[in-house]
């Protein structure tokens, strides 16, 4: 008897930039896909080496997400076939744990009929991560700026934004885990003044500059001192590449999302080639082992497709 099958692509995605400390995220043209069928049996299928160790039965992220979007749609939980592969690295700063909700839940909502539309999975994934920037950015695609609403009950508030032409990424991923509680435990429980002052003005930069294009802007729009000179005692090279990046090719740095992985911001490959000269002396004096990938945004977000199993 043949099923069908969702499949769902997802982007990975960055959050912060900076001063958008859990509210600007932006997505990446590096996916996982979910597929998803309705099954006699539960059958979980991990591809890929980031996906090893993680568990392969009804514990599986996965398959907890998919099972809540039945229920809450007041649906029976069925037995589900479920695939998932991924190329974006996990535990990184990269929106692993986003994208993986994101994916199940629309590749559920289909199956399920589509009881929910993209407004509401966006409020379900902000509920289940804790923050609205690297669903958002993985549901919707582009830049997405986003807070969480004043009543829980209420639509999350959001902004689409168009990513601006000729921005490129060069991301640099160390080659060792960094969790987002261990990094948010970092952070101070009260902040001065002038550092509150310092990111609202940041980051509303930032946003402007990204809504205008303004790429000269971002290399002092994306300032943050809130989240990452706390983080820098986590990732090692972290502070150089802040400090340095825009005096060697860059248009602007920041950690990705809690890190480790950190981004510079380019537009040429002559900017792109000193970045990268500047990034390997510095992970080298550091003896840090990593890798780089660039990458270009994603605009189109979580995408689905239908065959049968």
């Amino acid at each position: 008897m043949n099923r069908p099958l969702v499949r769902v692509t997802v982007p990975a995605s960055t959050a912060n930039l900076g001063p958008g400390f859990d509210a600007v995220g932006m997505a990446f043209q590096l996916y996982s896909t979910v597929e998803m069928a309705l099954s006699e049996t539960t059958e979980i299928v991990l591809i890929g080496e980031e996906l090893e160790g993680l568990p392969a039965d009804k514990g599986n992220l996965l398959y907890q997400v998919a099972a809540g979007l039945f229920a809450e749609a007041g649906l029976p939980v069925p037995e589900l076939y479920i695939r998932a592969t991924t190329e974006a690295p996990l535990t990184r700063g990269l929106g692993s744990s986003a994208a993986a909700i994101v994916g199940a839940l629309v590749a559920a909502n289909k199956l399920a009929g589509e009881p929910f539309d993209r407004e509401r999975l966006f409020a379900i994934a902000t509920r289940l991560e804790g923050h609205p920037d690297n669903v958002g950015a993985s549901l919707f695609g582009g830049i997405v700026v986003a807070t969480m609403p004043e009543r829980d009950e209420e639509p999350i508030p959001y902004v689409r934004l168009a990513p601006p032409e000729g921005l490129h990424t060069l991301v640099i991923i160390p080659d060792y885990p960094l969790s987002t509680e261990k990094a948010r435990h970092v952070l101070p429980d009260v902040y001065s003044k002038p550092d509150v002052i310092y990111n609202v003005g940041h980051s509303s930069l930032l946003v402007a500059a990204l809504a205008q294009g303004r790429l000269d802007l971002l290399g002092q729009a994306m300032g943050d001192r809130l989240h990452q000179p706390y983080r820098a005692a986590l990732v090692p090279g972290l502070r150089e590449i802040l400090d340095g990046a825009s005096r060697n090719g860059a248009l602007g740095a920041a950690l990705s999302g809690a890190g480790p992985t950190m981004l510079c911001f380019y537009s040429t490959d002559a900017e792109r080639e000193k970045l990268q000269a500047f990034v390997d002396s510095v992970m080298q004096k550091h003896g840090v082992s990593y890798r780089t990938m660039r990458l270009r945004p994603d605009e189109h977000g979580a995408q689905v497709t239908i065959s049968t199993r």
